[in-house]
């Protein structure tokens, strides 16, 4: 409740500060005025219809509608309010640097008396252009992001140096797909598109790393479905992502075993070629305690057992887990869950609450390759974050 009532506050700031940089300029008058108000109220609701219908388990045309309007228009407004904030700040430094001319010049008695009169007309002017000209310019960045978001995702390949990693496994790929987010706007048709992407790869092994859905099997049960073609020989797994969490994570462990997923909450698993070995470990999600205390996540209990000669690998989604999986000794660890911010510039919020927002990165003695995703969550736009299918090849360090 507390969250949620956070929300709704920062939201309400948002949008407000929309209305009061550009619809208070606009001077329209009544009625017009007051419909732009309440336009820009229903706008900052609309997202949450149909999360509160999701939780009471009404489904059809009409939330999936509500959904895209909702989350489109929440992308356009934030955007909006980004754009507005660099605009208000960049003004504010151009006549901090202007005042301090002219009171420099004063002081030095080389400034002018007077100070130069503003038309009021021609300044109302002046800024409604300006603000036009931003709706233009955000109407211009969603179009993009739109077609950036639903379009097929690019793949990422990359040499991952192990440490120790027998000769067998060399060139070992796995593929990583994460923060599907399958839900009112992402259905069947894309994860379609993102298996046979995927199964062109020819993975050795295929890890999918968390938040796969936003909603119940019996929803989204038929969009998930496809997942059941994809093909690795050496076998398919599963973590859980907070979104699981939300959406009733023990149908879905069930319902991605069902698939062919081998669920790993916690454990390991032993990947062997002939004789040589290495390790896939895969954890519950790093806030997953809150919700269970069977879901604790637990780096170090994931590889009780395993041999310690062994090179270790962690299926972790969110980040933070780095710091603990560092101190048990993994030299890799594949996350996901920050999309690479989604879209500019929200990557600031990404990087304030995790350690790594996206790519390669040496964490000690640990690697950790933290994915931007492959589908999107809530606005249905990436700008600056493209969704990414990767491979990660293992070579020999």
């Amino acid at each position: 409740m507390s969250f949620f009532f956070v929300v709704i506050t920062v939201l309400s700031l948002m949008y407000g500060y929309i209305g009061w940089r550009m619809i208070i300029p606009a001077a329209l008058g009544m009625p017009w005025s007051l419909i732009l108000w309440v336009v820009l109220v229903i706008f900052a609701l609309l997202p949450f219809v149909p999360v509160i219908m999701r939780f009471n388990g009404i489904e059809g045309t009409a939330v999936d509608i509500a959904a895209w309007v909702g989350y489109l228009s929440f992308g356009f407004l934030t955007l909006l309010f980004a754009l507005l904030l660099f605009k208000d700040v960049g003004w504010l430094i151009y006549m901090a640097i202007k005042k301090s001319i002219f009171f420099a010049g004063q002081t030095l008695g080389s400034g002018d008396t007077v100070s130069e009169t503003v038309d009021p007309q021609r300044r109302r002017i002046l800024v409604n252009s300006i603000n036009l000209g931003l709706l233009g310019v955000t109407s211009g960045l969603i179009g993009y992001g739109m077609y950036q978001a639903m379009r097929r995702p690019d793949v990422i390949e990359l040499d991952i140096p192990i440490k120790g990693l027998p000769e067998q496994f060399e060139g070992f790929r796995i593929v990583q797909i994460t923060d599907l987010h399958v839900s009112h706007t992402v259905r069947r048709p894309f994860i379609e598109t993102v298996v046979r992407a995927v199964n062109e790869l020819k993975p050795d092994l295929i890890a999918l790393t968390g938040d796969l859905v936003d909603g119940s099997v019996r929803q989204l049960g038929g969009d998930v479905a496809p997942l059941a073609d994809l093909k690795a020989p050496y076998g398919r797994y599963f973590i859980t992502g907070n979104h699981e969490y939300y959406s009733g994570v023990q149908p879905w462990l069930e319902e991605t075993a069902r698939l062919g997923f081998d669920v790993l909450l916690n454990e390991h698993r032993i990947i062997s070629k002939g004789e040589a070995q290495i390790v896939l470990a895969g954890v519950t999600d790093y806030s997953g305690g809150g919700f269970s205390a069977q879901h604790l996540s637990d780096p170090r209990k994931a590889i009780e057992g395993a041999a310690n000669s062994s090179p270790k690998i962690l299926l972790a989604h969110q980040p933070k887990s780095i710091f603990e999986a560092a101190r048990a000794g993994y030299d890799f660890v594949i996350s996901g869950h920050t999309h690479g911010g989604q879209y500019f510039p929200y990557h600031v919020l990404a990087a304030m609450t995790q350690p790594y927002i996206s790519g390669l990165h040496k964490h000690d003695d640990t690697l950790i390759y933290v994915s931007r995703g492959t589908g999107y969550w809530g606005p249905q736009i990436r700008i600056g974050a493209k969704s990414e299918i990767t491979v990660h090849r293992l070579v020999s360090a």
